[in-house]
């Protein structure tokens, strides 16, 4: 099995992900900074819009495509299953940090806000997705994994 991305066959502005990728990681690095749990409440909900509702209604998306039509970023299409997959796993590292939050397990929110801002960096300034690893790794263990079927 050679190393792939899930496909969703739905074209998305890599740009633009990336754009909200960095805006994402700098609101859990301020989040580091303050400990201002509203912070996570945020990127909760609008991970959760983006995902399951509409993407269409997430602030970050919004402020991510006006910030690609500031600096005249051109569109760069990509298939969104990759992209998809890193929302799921970014909707989960926040759901950890609230649960590290409010159990009051400080040093664990730091580790796992820390790995969380490396991830998403990694996607901003090298287009690296560490998701897609993820994923191939979790497909030749179970094959199934996130089929139509």
């Amino acid at each position: 099995m050679s190393q792939s991305c899930p496909l969703n066959f739905v074209p998305i502005d890599s740009n633009t992900s990336r754009l909200s990728s960095l805006i994402v990681a700098l609101l859990v690095i301020t989040y580091v900074i303050t400990l201002n749990e509203y912070i996570l409440y945020f990127l909760f909900f609008d991970l959760i819009l983006k995902l399951f509702i509409n993407k269409d209604f997430s602030v970050i998306f919004i402020i991510a495509l006006y910030l690609r039509e500031l600096f005249n970023i051109s569109e760069k299409l990509t298939d969104g299953g990759a992209k998809r997959l890193a929302g799921m796993f970014g909707l989960f590292f926040v759901f950890l940090l609230l649960v590290t939050h409010i159990s009051n397990l400080f040093v664990a929110s730091i580790v796992v806000a820390g790995i969380f801002v490396t991830c998403s960096l990694l996607d901003v300034f090298l287009n690296y997705c560490l998701g897609c690893k993820i994923y191939f790794i979790i497909k030749k263990i179970y094959p199934s994994f996130m089929n139509a079927n």
